[in-house]
């Protein structure tokens, strides 16, 4: 395995300083930011996942090998990167008008895997960068409501790498290629494409006042007005033109757009979502934007209220949790988190995370195990972090077991990207750990994967 450029290493670190920072309020969106902030949630990963499925069938894709990253940038973009890796910018995630735009949006995308198009100028980014941004799993340790500073979102410093967006743009050939496969696996799934007709309009390959959010997806993805009437034929003689989605996937859009604007924008999202407004997104906004604003008083009824109207919604005692954990109050989260982990079956990754946090949180070494236990089958999917593996460093040292401690400190620096301590960590568990062991195996993995040379078992 090649060895990581030193610009992996440097971004490693910088995320752990950005860590702290995610809470602040977000810049002017006149401003280019040097960074990018990975959100991470699992209601919208599942919302977002579930209505993008069936594309993912008829692309023939396995939809649970797209991973879909949900970036905080005001403009309004998405792109595929590293394989099958979606991005999907927040501007894009609030700006669209309904689920068929959202879904035209991520059937193009899915035509640049399917396609197998290559960014243009991957030659010059380190493929390393970007498989280890996408390998740290950032963040993804809670829900957005989360405060803590190894949940709910995390900052990775880019550089003008990623973010210059003509890193991230495609000919026009390979645009009008992802428009038509894009199309076909709409068109499989019974979906209708005028959302993606009516979000290409909506950008205005013509409007002379583009500005600077909207010209993110027309410079990464270029316009043309052949590209826009192509899809308006398709859409004319398709058998689906006029299918409609169900009710459910549009209250779901509402709901994810609510949670993020409680979350990006607390003080605006209460003007959104007026108290008069008792629909489940106008609440799901408004307690969001109180629990940003600390305002506990006023966001438990509301969750209260949103449980009781939807018992069987484990988001809700996703929320629930949260709120309890993050206002000082962890031994009341357990209750809450274990109900949402229960409901959630195999999509509870994160949550399992929060609840393990929930119970470290009350350093009562009775409680290792089951923090352990949920630590241990979140690792296995994509909840996978370096908070995940501080918290597992956290529990085996509850239970005296300075082996295991090290080889979790080494899964941590791993997914860090801070390969140094990884490899020192990773030579110190197989010094204390029993040959052979899981623990003293997966040490030797980690030691080859930072370079550390071969060394003779015991």
């Amino acid at each position: 395995m090649r060895k990581p450029s030193r610009l992996v290493s440097v971004v490693a670190i910088m995320s752990v300083c950005l860590m702290s920072l995610v809470w602040g309020a977000p810049p002017a969106s006149a401003q280019r930011r040097s960074e990018m902030q990975i959100l991470s949630d699992a209601e919208t990963d599942h919302i977002i996942r579930k209505m993008a499925r069936p594309i993912f069938q008829a692309a023939g894709i396995d939809p649970d090998s797209v991973q879909i990253l949900l970036i905080n940038d005001p403009t309004v973009n998405a792109f595929v990167a590293g394989g099958q890796n979606i991005f999907i910018h927040t501007g894009l995630l609030l700006d669209v008008d309904n689920a068929d735009q959202l879904l035209g949006v991520i059937a193009h995308e899915t035509g640049h895997i399917s396609g197998g198009h290559l960014v243009r100028g991957a030659e010059a980014m380190d493929n390393a960068f970007l498989a280890s941004l996408l390998g740290m799993g950032l963040g993804i340790a809670g829900g957005l409501a989360s405060r803590n500073a190894g949940a709910g979102a995390a900052g990775v410093m880019l550089g003008q790498h990623l973010a210059e967006r003509n890193y991230l743009s495609f000919s026009r050939t390979q645009e009008a290629s992802a428009d038509q496969a894009g199309l076909s696996f709409l068109e499989q799934s019974g979906i209708s494409a005028k959302g993606m007709e009516t979000f290409l309009e909506k950008l205005g390959v013509n409007d002379p006042l583009m500005n600077d959010r909207d010209a993110g997806y027309r410079l990464t993805h270029p316009l043309t007005r052949e590209r826009i009437d192509a899809v308006k034929a398709f859409v004319a003689r398709s058998r689906y033109s006029n299918a409609q989605l169900p009710s459910a996937t549009e209250a779901d859009l509402r709901r994810v757009q609510a949670k993020l604007y409680g979350y990006l924008d607390p003080r605006g999202a209460l003007v959104r979502y007026k108290v008069n407004d008792p629909s489940p997104a106008a609440r799901y906004g408004r307690a969001y934007a109180y629990f940003r604003q600390g305002d506990v008083k006023q966001a438990t009824p509301l969750v209260d209220g949103l449980i009781a109207d939807e018992p069987k919604n484990p988001y809700l005692y996703e929320m629930k949790g949260d709120l309890m954990l993050q206002t000082g109050r962890a031994p009341d989260a357990v209750a809450p988190y274990r109900k949402a982990v229960e409901m959630a079956g195999s999509d509870a990754g994160t949550i399992r995370v929060s609840l393990a946090h929930a119970l470290l949180e009350q350093h009562d070494p009775r409680l290792a195990d089951e923090a352990l236990k949920n630590l241990q089958i979140a690792s296995k999917g994509k909840a996978q972090s370096a908070f995940l593996w501080r918290l597992t460093a956290q529990a085996w040292s509850m239970k005296k077991n300075d082996g295991m401690v090290a080889y979790a400190t080494a899964e941590e620096a791993l997914a860090r990207g801070d390969m140094p301590m990884a490899k020192a960590q990773a030579e110190r568990a197989e010094r204390m750990l029993p040959a052979g062991s899981p623990g003293w195996l997966r040490a030797q993995d980690i030691r080859g994967q930072t370079g550390g040379a071969d060394k003779p078992e015991r």
